[in-house]
């Protein structure tokens, strides 16, 4: 699946899901950065709303479940309420967050960060796909640019649950449907910009070459020995750019990218540190220049609240029969930056090989109805938890 964000196949689901929730009777908000807020009524309406929220959009050689489930799970979740006539204390929102993957417009989670503070919204709207589309242009092309802020404070809500494959393998080793997430591990990515020179490949002697692509393989190999040896750590190089693409010449000038990742934010920085010192010992070595080290996207690691946590205690024990594993997310989703304005929590489904961001990425029907029995319970706790806190008043 191909389905980019705010491209035209995102405009298509975007419409088929707010004729799905309008279906289900509830009112629909499309705030500044393209955020869908559907929200159905509860008996006490004067309180933000208890949402459920993932995002639709994939990468650009994406499978059916990333994300896609848990917009899906809530869905079906709001379904049951309404199938059921369920009256709840506080209004159950679903919520559709738009650019979550940032596979076309870099950083990801852009617009649950604008919402969560973690980014402005005059930068949100700036970002820019390969071709220099704007963030902005493009949610107003497709028909949503909405006129809600896009802020806690304009927008509030009183908590975030969000179900998600777990998109490695250790559910499934462990033979086990769901995880309860506690927390996402800390992560950083990295722009680089080597410029060395470009000289032709048959008349220059080996030993004569300021070789930028092979320099920048060299440094690929390091990132990759030194998070083999910082256990907790994680670094990858997926995207690399290289100029003038001639099969004759060599290059004069690479762009590459790193993600790297650590249990801890002070590991992640000593795994900074042992990154940029081996890269520049490379590049001092083979002649070529560091020309841009940038980190251009840092989340720290975030822990989630302990009582929405305790509440997917609750809903899993009940849902799986206590078969559940504790875990931090190895991924970041939207709801790192809800967490740092509402309590949040997450739910993992297994899913088979633990694959994904891969077309071959799959969770069975009944891993998928766990999980959104799991959530549903979750959010009926939660409810149940503020009706009781507010009686006590």
């Amino acid at each position: 699946m191909n389905r980019l964000s705010l491209n035209d196949d995102d405009k298509r689901v975007r419409q088929w899901f707010v004729e799905q929730v309008k279906a289900c009777g509830c009112t629909v908000k499309v705030d500044q950065m393209g955020n869908i807020f559907a929200t159905r009524s509860g008996s006490n309406n004067s309180l933000p709303p208890i949402a459920m929220g993932s995002h639709l959009d994939t990468q650009p050689a994406g499978g059916r479940y990333d994300g896609i489930v848990g917009v899906l799970s809530a869905l079906e979740a709001l379904r049951t309420l309404q199938d059921h006539r369920v009256e709840t204390y506080a209004p159950i929102a679903v919520v559709n967050w738009t650019n979550e993957e940032g596979a076309r417009f870099p950083p990801a989670m852009l617009a649950s960060g604008v919402w969560g503070g973690a980014f402005t919204l005059e930068h949100g709207h700036s970002r820019t796909d390969a071709s220099g589309k704007t963030v902005k242009s493009e949610l107003a092309r497709i028909g949503f640019l909405g006129d809600t802020g896009c802020s806690c404070d304009a927008n509030p809500l009183s908590a975030h649950f969000e179900v998600h494959i777990e998109q490695g393998p250790a559910l499934e080793a462990e033979g086990l449907r769901v995880g309860v997430v506690t927390g996402v591990q800390s992560m950083n990515w990295y722009n680089v910009v080597l410029r060395g020179r470009e000289q032709h490949c048959g008349t220059t002697p080996m030993h004569m070459r300021a070789d930028t692509l092979l320099c920048a393989a060299k440094m690929i190999q390091a990132i990759n020995a030194q998070a083999l040896s910082l256990p907790g750590s994680l670094a990858s190089v997926a995207v690399i750019n290289s100029t003038p693409q001639s099969i004759n010449t060599l290059a004069g000038r690479v762009q590459f990218n790193i993600d790297a990742r650590a249990s801890s934010n002070e590991l992640l920085v000593q795994l900074e540190e042992r990154l940029e010192a081996a890269c520049r010992d490379i590049a001092s070595k083979d002649g070529v220049q560091i020309e841009l080290w940038d980190r251009i996207w840092q989340c720290p690691k975030t822990a989630f609240d302990d009582t929405a946590v305790e509440m997917v205690r609750q809903s899993v024990r009940k849902v799986e029969g206590g078969k559940f594993k504790e875990m931090i997310s190895g991924a970041g989703h939207d709801s790192v930056y809800t967490a740092r304005k509402v309590p949040t929590a997450m739910i993992f489904i297994r899913c088979k090989g633990g694959i994904s961001h891969n077309p071959v990425e799959f969770s069975t029907q009944e891993d998928i109805q766990a999980g959104a029995n799991v959530l549903l319970g979750a959010v009926l706790r939660y409810d149940e938890y503020l009706k009781e806190r507010d009686l006590a008043k």
